[in-house]
């Protein structure tokens, strides 16, 4: 019988709390089921595998970039928008960057019809942001495309302790959303 108020979302969140304290390196079955007071194997009436948990957490993980980028966006428009979206995502990169790896490069194709779909919700966030550009189709896919690129690798170094020089940080970055901003159709 599992364990009361064991479920698969409680199993994901002890989960993703294990990987922004200790890395996702860390990510075990067996670390897992001790952080959650359970035996290994009754994780197993929750979760079938490790590769099903990191998939689960992958969901978890694009459903929540999806609500911080559309609440960070949220009411603005174009540049503006653009920003606050770029600033949001990359927060969120460097509040949990444990969390950003374990999230497929192309999670619409690399990953489960939920995964799929959390992917196309966060997606629809930068898309609703471009057509304040009038971008659709082709050219939004392309600006999005920008967008992320330069969040995604922005995020990423800044993460891994890749801006040593000592130059401020959040210039380099405004600058870096002023380029992709002036990218785009005004």
């Amino acid at each position: 019988m599992p364990r009361a108020g064991l479920n698969s979302d409680a199993v994901v969140d002890v989960a993703l709390a294990l990987v922004d304290e200790k890395g996702p390196e860390a990510l075990s079955l067996a670390a897992v089921a001790d952080r959650a007071g359970v035996a290994a194997p009754s994780l197993y009436k929750h979760i079938g595998s490790l590769a099903d948990l990191r998939d689960l957490m992958a969901v978890k993980i694009l459903h929540a970039m999806a609500r911080v980028s559309a609440s960070a966006a949220l009411g603005r428009s174009r540049d503006d928008a653009v920003a606050a979206l770029m600033r949001a995502y990359r927060d969120f990169v460097l509040a949990h960057p444990g969390w950003y790896t374990l999230v497929p490069l192309d999670p619409l194709r690399h990953g489960p019809a939920p995964m799929a779909e959390a992917a196309r919700d966060l997606l629809e966030v930068f898309f609703a942001v471009l057509r304040g550009y009038g971008l659709t189709d082709a050219a939004a896919t392309h600006a999005t495309r920008r967008v992320r690129a330069a969040v995604h690798g922005f995020a990423v170094l800044q993460a891994g302790g890749g801006f040593g020089l000592a130059e401020d940080v959040e210039e380099t970055y405004d600058q870096l959303i002023a380029m992709v901003t002036a990218s785009l159709p005004h």
